[in-house]
């Protein structure tokens, strides 16, 4: 039986593990920070570091906000944690916090 792509990523987050998903028919290579509600829907905030996009992905990568029901073909793996500086998603991607990545492992907050 698959495991839930939320509990997928929960655990992810908790571990500092990457996840690699498709979101909107790009492949992305992400680390998860921030997992929790908005308005109801179930919702990360990740640090793109790899992979594809609609917009343009920055050297280096950027903070996306991803409906966590949007992504498909799931996979958590290990690597090095990404994460960028200062970003003001917290306040919009998520109301209700389920679960953080540990604060000592990324900057910003």
């Amino acid at each position: 039986m698959l495991r839930d792509v939320y509990e997928l990523i929960r655990t992810a987050t908790l571990a500092r593990q990457q996840v690699v998903a498709t979101y909107k028919g790009h492949r992305r290579e992400l680390c998860p920070h921030v997992l929790g509600m908005k308005e109801g829907r179930r919702q990360a905030l990740f640090f793109q570091f790899g992979g594809g996009s609609t917009s343009s992905l920055p050297p280096g990568g950027e903070w996306r906000c991803i409906p966590v029901d949007g992504l498909e073909d799931v996979v958590v793996r290990d690597g090095p944690w990404h994460t960028g500086s200062g970003h003001h998603y917290p306040e919009t991607c998520v109301d209700t916090i389920d679960i953080e990545a540990p604060r000592d492992s990324y900057r910003g907050y």
